[in-house]
């Protein structure tokens, strides 16, 4: 680990770059305190603390949200356009699925339209928020401010807009002259900037604010189980089960086999982000409208869509498993990965070409999504448990997040970004020898 470490750091090229990414890290962080000026900072406050939805796009913002910063939104619509452009190239857009198949020019096209469609999602998204928000019975806009008229929502959500766009920006800079996926290094970014927030509230509440003995050791658990979750993720990110192949017709000297390594979580986050958002929309449209959860329709959505209620768990733990499927039958398609295997003259030990072989992979396929679907499951009820558990309140629930998506997309994009890192040392430093 040390002679990793000392490879990557010998690079001046490598440390450049990581310079140049915490620069514009810095930059970002500047643009969450730059706020709307029509907004009123404590009122939407109280909804990010009640609201589910908005407590997972605070987070991913970095808490730019809880400020209505220009940058509220960050670089989630961006991710939520790159997601909606992958399930379009399955098929339902032929031109998308042709522009998919035609190398790096196709791909240039697909960004492009990403681009598009992540403005077009942030105009909307701001507006729809802002409208739902300015029409609830506690006003977000500042005292003087005409609601009466299309301007100041207008206004609001172009400004909004503009700061996706900015932190887009951003993200492609860090992509081209920085270290790692840039959208990917942004969304960590905001995560990471909550987590002394985590660590205040803890501090808090069982050292500072309490007289009993016992919430020393309380503490301590939590500190333990939060560092035991972490390299459990490190470690399920990490696995992998590779398939052997082996070449009938291999030139003498070359290798004669290989295996195509399928990793256990092959569906990433995105399982996770779908399911909650999906149940999120319709507490946040009702909570828009009403804060009365305990009776009329309030109450029978917040049984239903709510995570935290039994029902809503259920379909929540439904949701993962079946985006988890969906999404890994979409990125690895076991036809396609049949046909590749014999145009190269390749063949999986034991299996014949053809049909035989698109079983074998799609039960392979299966039995490897059922774990980590299982897996992403349990990530994401930890969260849920651990605040029943520990009877955190729903403030405190909002802060503290042991488990769930946001460790789970910090693992990953380290990890990758980590690999990167090492691979760019080690080409570096071979190149230098010639």
């Amino acid at each position: 680990m040390l002679n990793k470490l000392k490879l990557v750091f010998s690079n001046n090229s490598i440390v450049k770059k990581i310079l140049i990414t915490f620069i514009i890290l810095f930059v970002y962080k500047i643009g969450t305190y730059i706020p709307n000026p029509l907004i009123d900072v404590e009122s939407m406050q109280i909804y990010i603390t009640n609201n589910s939805f908005l407590t997972i796009l605070n987070t991913f913002s970095g808490g730019a949200l809880g400020q209505f910063s220009v940058l509220a939104l960050g670089i989630s619509p961006y991710i939520t356009a790159s997601i909606v452009i992958q399930l379009l190239q399955s098929g339902i857009i032929p031109k998308f699925k042709e522009w998919g198949e035609q190398g790096e020019v196709g791909k240039q096209k697909l960004n492009k339209a990403t681009r598009y469609l992540s403005v077009f999602l942030a105009f909307v998204q701001a507006l729809l928020l802002i409208l739902g928000l300015g029409q609830n019975p506690v006003n977000i806009f500042k005292t003087g401010v005409d609601t009466t008229t299309v301007i100041p929502y207008i206004f609001s959500a172009l400004m909004i807009t503009a700061g996706s766009a900015f932190v887009l920006w951003l993200s492609d800079l860090i992509t081209r002259y920085g270290i790692g996926n840039g959208s990917s290094i942004m969304i960590v970014a905001g995560i990471v900037t909550s987590l002394p927030s985590m660590m205040t509230t803890l501090w808090t509440k069982y050292i500072t604010g309490s007289t009993n003995g016992w919430s020393y050791l309380w503490f301590a658990v939590i500190i333990v189980l939060y560092i035991a979750v972490i390299v459990g993720v490190v470690f399920m990110e990490s696995a992998k089960r590779k398939v052997p192949v082996q070449y009938a017709n291999r030139q003498q000297g070359g290798k004669a086999d290989s295996n195509i390594p399928i990793k256990l979580n092959t569906s990433g986050v995105i399982p996770v982000i779908f399911a909650s958002t999906l149940l999120s929309i319709p507490l946040s449209i009702v909570g828009m409208t009403t804060s009365d959860t305990s009776s009329g329709i309030g109450y029978w959505f917040n049984l239903f869509f709510n995570y935290q209620e039994p029902i809503g768990m259920i379909l929540y733990v439904i949701l993962i498993y079946l985006f988890s499927f969906f999404y890994a039958f979409m990125t690895i398609d076991p036809e396609k990965m049949a046909d590749n295997l014999q145009k190269s003259n390749a063949f999986i030990p034991g299996v014949r070409q053809g049909e035989e072989t698109v079983g074998y992979i799609s039960k392979l396929l299966f039995k490897i999504t059922l774990i980590g679907a299982t897996y992403l499951t349990v990530l994401a009820l930890i969260p849920l448990i651990i605040s029943k558990v520990f009877a955190f309140t729903q403030a405190e629930a909002s802060v503290i997040t042991i488990g769930g998506t946001s460790l789970l997309i910090i693992v990953g994009v380290a990890i990758e970004t980590t690999k990167q890192m090492e691979t760019a040392a080690t080409e570096t430093t071979y190149s230098g020898l010639y």
